[in-house]
């Protein structure tokens, strides 16, 4: 019992500090999403302002969807639309409705450029393993 303890209590603060990495890494996403956005649909001032504490709040739903509904694709794509259906009325009193539907759209948009700027990184890092390998 002693020895799960001291196990326990040595594992702790390398699992807070796994999760509270992930945290800082969600709020730089977040943050780089957010101003993405913003630039791409020109938003004023104003509606920046007003924006940014809803954009925050959806994104954390987001993020809690994906992690929740990892297992069933359907369920998580359901998930998903219900999730933007109840924000889109939120983004439409601030941009107007049209607007409020190219919030996704961007959205998906740096989505996919992260996923290829990681894919470009991971094959700059496995090409160079190659490259060293070769070398010896």
């Amino acid at each position: 019992m002693k020895k799960l303890l001291l196990i326990i209590i040595f594992l702790f603060p390398f699992v807070s500090i796994t999760m509270a990495q992930e945290d800082n890494d969600d709020d730089k996403i977040r943050d780089k999403m957010r101003q993405y956005i913003q630039q791409r649909m020109r938003l004023t001032k104003n509606e920046a302002e007003l924006f940014t504490p809803i954009f925050i709040r959806y994104f954390k739903e987001w993020r809690t969807t994906l992690r929740e509904n990892k297992t069933d694709r359907l369920i998580l794509q359901q998930k998903i639309v219900e999730l933007r259906l109840r924000y889109r009325g939120e983004f439409k009193d601030i941009i107007g409705e049209k607007r409020s539907n190219e919030i996704y759209r961007h959205q998906e948009i740096f989505i996919q450029e992260l996923k290829d700027i990681k894919k470009e990184r991971l094959q700059n890092r496995q090409g160079g393993t190659r490259r060293n390998k070769a070398l010896l």
